[in-house]
C-alpha cells in the first residue's frame, strides 16, 4: 500500500493497513505527507500576498504580523487583492511532484480565512466588524474566500489530493465568536469551499487551534474529511468521540501545551494510545501529527517519543 493510498484509506474508512503519521516541520519524509505550500510573496519579497508582514520574535515560533494592512475601512479602496497567479504558484511543482513519488500530496497557502481577516482589519477590529458592520465585514470575507475557491482550482490543476486550512478559531475555553453567528454567517461559506474541493476530487483538511467542540459538528455536516483538532488539551475528545468516531476522520497530535512538552515519555505513549483508542478503528478514522515543538521546550527525548508513540502498531498491541 503506498502512502497516498494509506491516507485516502484512512479518510475514507476503507481499511488502511496503519495508522497515517504527518511530520509537519522535521523528518517529512519519515510520514505518509508531503505539504506543498503555494502562497506567494509581494515584490518587496518578505511580505506575504495578502499585505501583512510577520515580526520575528526571537523565541522559534512563527512570530505575529506587524500591523494590521486595513485599520480604516478607507484604505480598502486601494488595497490590492491577492490574484490566483498559477503559472507562479506551480513553477516548483515538478521538484515536488519528483521528491514525494507514492506520498499523499496536500496543496495549502499558508493562513486562510478569518485569521486572514484578522491579521487584514487587526484583531479588536475583526471582533467588532461582524457585529457592527457586518454588511461591509462579510463583503470583505467574501473577496477573502473567493481568492480561497481560487487556490483550490490551483491545488486541482496541480494534481494533488487535498486542501489544507489553517483557520484559527478556538480560544483556550472556546469559540471566538458566538457559534450561531459563526453557523448563520461563516457555515455556509465554507460549506460553498467544500463543494468547490470535492468537485474536483480533492479532500478537504481543516486546522484550528484552541477549543472548537462548537463547531465540530458543523464541520463534519458540510463535509471536511480531516479535523485537525490542534490542541486536543482543551477539547473534551471523549465527548467528541462519542459524537463523530468511526464517522469523521480526525488528525490529533499529542498536546503540545502540556503532554509532549512537560509529560515523560511513557506520558507520552499512554497518550497516544489514549487517542487511537477514541478515535482510530481498523477501518481508520486517525492519522497521527508530529510537529517539533523545542521552541516550546519540548526535549528530544519526547519528540521521538512522540514519533514512537504515533508510528507503533494498533494501541491493542501496546502492551502499556
Amino acid at each position: 500500500m503506498t502512502r497516498q493510498e494509506r491516507v485516502r484509506r484512512t479518510i475514507r474508512f476503507e481499511d488502511p493497513d496503519r495508522t497515517p503519521v504527518w511530520f509537519f516541520n522535521r523528518d517529512h519524509h519519515h510520514g505518509d505527507i508531503m505539504l506543498y505550500a503555494y502562497g506567494l510573496n509581494r515584490e518587496d519579497g518578505r511580505t506575504g500576498e495578502w499585505g501583512f508582514s510577520w515580526r520575528n520574535l526571537g523565541d522559534g515560533t512563527m512570530g505575529q504580523p506587524e500591523e494590521p494592512v486595513l485599520p480604516s475601512w478607507e484604505d480598502l479602496a486601494s488595497y490590492p487583492f491577492p490574484t490566483k497567479r498559477t503559472q507562479e504558484r506551480l513553477a516548483h511543482l515538478p521538484q515536488f511532484l519528483e521528491s514525494s513519488v507514492g506520498y499523499y500530496r496536500l496543496g495549502c497557502t499558508g493562513i486562510t480565512g478569518f485569521n486572514n481577516y484578522t491579521f487584514l482589519r487587526g484583531f479588536e477590529n475583526a471582533m467588532v466588524d461582524f457585529l457592527a458592520e457586518p454588511e461591509r465585514a462579510f463583503a470583505l470575507f467574501d473577496r477573502i474566500v473567493d481568492f480561497e475557491g481560487e487556490m483550490i482550482d490551483v491545488a486541482a490543476e496541480a494534481g494533488l489530493d487535498g486542501f489544507h486550512f489553517s483557520d484559527d478559531w478556538g480560544g483556550q475555553q472556546g469559540l471566538l465568536l458566538d457559534p450561531a453567528l459563526w453557523r448563520e454567517h461563516f457555515k455556509p461559506r465554507y460549506a460553498r469551499l467544500v463543494e468547490r474541493a470535492h468537485q474536483q476530487d480533492l479532500a478537504v483538511w481543516f486546522h484550528s487551534c484552541g477549543d472548537i467542540s462548537a463547531i465540530i459538528g458543523d464541520f463534519h455536516e458540510i463535509g471536511i474529511d480531516v479535523i485537525n483538532i490542534s490542541q486536543p488539551n482543551v477539547v473534551d475528545l471523549e465527548e467528541v468521540a462519542a459524537a463523530y468516531g468511526g464517522k469523521q476522520c480526525f488528525m490529533i497530535p499529542i498536546s503540545y501545551q502540556t503532554v509532549s512538552i512537560s509529560g515523560t515519555p511513557e506520558d507520552i505513549y499512554q497518550e497516544a494510545n489514549r487517542l487511537r483508542r477514541l478515535f482510530e478503528t481498523p477501518r481508520g478514522g486517525f492519522i497521527g501529527y508530529i510537529e517539533e515543538y523545542g521552541c516550546m521546550g519540548m526535549s528530544e527525548a519526547n519528540y521521538q517519543a512522540c514519533v514512537d508513540a504515533l508510528t507503533r502498531p494498533a494501541p491493542s498491541e501496546f502492551g502499556i
